[in-house]
């Protein structure tokens, strides 16, 4: 039943439920292009060695790099987020993240200044991480806090479709740049979507001026007033009375983000490749059917999100989970072809399902916390959970394949990593209002968290 709170707030909730997608689609291009560039260029551009393959790690490696530093953005900008507002945080992020991509357009190659180049690179891939840690955590819990009750789940995923909508747009800008010839794309043609993305910056700011903060920070604000100011330490406090919360959050998020970072990042190396590390297949084939393939996640990003609000946000996510360890265990075997179709065709099938996995998942993760503590416990273990998931898993990915010759095991490793969030599924409560009012108040401990 709609409060005259939610009443309040609905007539704009689309609106800024568009401005926090947006801004995380633009985020997740400008994080994508990287992860894109480090598959099919960076071995050669920044990282120039004998071995190919290894170039690639490397490039790669500087891909999980970006993880290991969102969880300092998250604590940095989640506490930012819940002392001083929502859209203060998110607009630091989003302005950090546009200098980082335009820097990176911009940098000398290996060729003209030597090492300083891959040490330049690191330093912005630093600042490019430290971004996305606030951005996309805060771009949640922004949307989240405007949407009515019972429909969270639906305008939580405004933001989940950031990822395969951004991803989306870097497949398309590197489809543009692969008709130059190889030696053009190498040279100059792989800047393109990073000077691109630099105009990031004035998009999403000009997108998200004259957003209003959340009306649930507004409250926190007015209170903190009376009181003579915020004496708050959410991150503090986070870490100290709901540690477990944040260390279940990271686990659920492992398996899904080893998955879909496996997906968009390393297949494209390891199809394109040549044997015997790779199948040797061409790019332009794969790029598409990473296209096709995103659609499918996006949908099933809405449609997960929506059956959360009347199932549940678990019901949804343990399927989710289920079917994504199926597809783990099976789309290499489906590579195994060696065909451009028997590769598209896995990855059309690992994204629709981690799709249904991850749609109500920022939902949920805010969901699990009080307000004044949402946006860091929610960053915290999102980004934890990336680091030890999706961050390292192309490079695991590489030298698996390096390893043992074989890309099954890498299918093993990312089932594994989904049974991990399948457990911490099952232990962590339902949140969803529809599932509990009708539950009452069984576990009050999840019931408080949701306001």
């Amino acid at each position: 039943m709609a409060t005259s709170r939610d009443a309040s707030r609905s007539p704009s909730v689309l609106r800024i439920g568009l401005a926090a997608g947006v801004g995380t689609s633009l985020e997740f291009y400008d994080f994508a292009i990287y992860g894109t560039a480090a598959a099919l260029v960076f071995g050669d551009v920044f990282f120039k060695t004998g071995d190919a393959w290894f170039g690639t790690f490397m490039s790669l490696a500087t891909f999980a790099i970006g993880f290991l530093m969102a969880p300092l953005g998250a604590a940095l900008f989640g506490s930012l987020g819940d002392r001083r507002g929502r859209k203060v945080a998110l607009l630091g992020a989003f302005v950090l993240m546009g200098v980082a991509t335009l820097g990176m357009g911009l940098l000398p190659s290996y060729a003209t200044v030597g090492i300083a180049a891959p040490i330049l690179l690191v330093l912005l891939r630093l600042c490019h991480g430290v971004a996305r840690g606030g951005e996309n955590a805060g771009a949640a819990v922004f949307a989240i806090e405007h949407a009515p009750t019972t429909r969270r789940g639906l305008y939580g995923s405004f933001v989940a479709l950031g990822s395969p909508v951004g991803t989306i747009l870097a497949n398309l800008a590197f489809v543009a740049v692969l008709w130059l010839p190889d030696a053009s794309v190498t040279g100059w043609g792989w800047r393109i979507p990073f000077l691109v993305g630099g105009l990031v910056v004035i998009i999403g700011l000009w997108i998200r001026k004259g957003v209003t903060e959340s009306p649930d920070f507004q409250e926190m604000a007015a209170a903190d007033a009376a009181q003579g100011g915020p004496a708050r330490m959410p991150l503090k406090e986070v870490l100290r009375s709901n540690w477990r919360r944040v260390a279940l959050t990271a686990g659920v998020n492992v398996g899904l983000n080893a998955s879909t970072f496996a997906l968009s990042t390393f297949m494209l190396s390891y199809a394109t490749a040549s044997a015997p590390e790779g199948l040797g297949l061409p790019r332009q084939p794969i790029v598409y059917g990473s296209l096709a393939a995103l659609v499918c996640h996006a949908v099933m990003n809405v449609v997960s999100a929506w059956l959360s609000d009347r199932l549940g946000r678990r019901p949804v996510m343990i399927t989710g989970a289920v079917l994504s360890l199926a597809s783990a265990l099976t789309m290499f075997h489906i590579t195994s072809a060696g065909t451009v179709a028997a590769v598209n065709t896995a990855v059309v099938i690992g994204f629709s399902t981690t799709g249904l996995l991850f749609g109500p998942m920022y939902t949920y993760f805010a969901e699990l916390y009080p307000r004044e503590q949402r946006q860091s416990g929610l960053g915290v273990g999102f980004h934890v959970g990336a680091v030890l998931g999706g961050g390292i898993s192309p490079m695991i990915a590489n030298r698996i394949i390096s390893g043992t010759g074989s890309a099954l095991n890498v299918g093993y490793y990312l089932a594994a990593l989904l049974v991990v969030t399948l457990v911490c599924l099952f232990v962590l409560p339902e949140t969803a209002p529809a599932r509990l009012s009708g539950a009452g108040a069984e576990n009050p401990k999840s019931v408080a968290a949701v306001d």
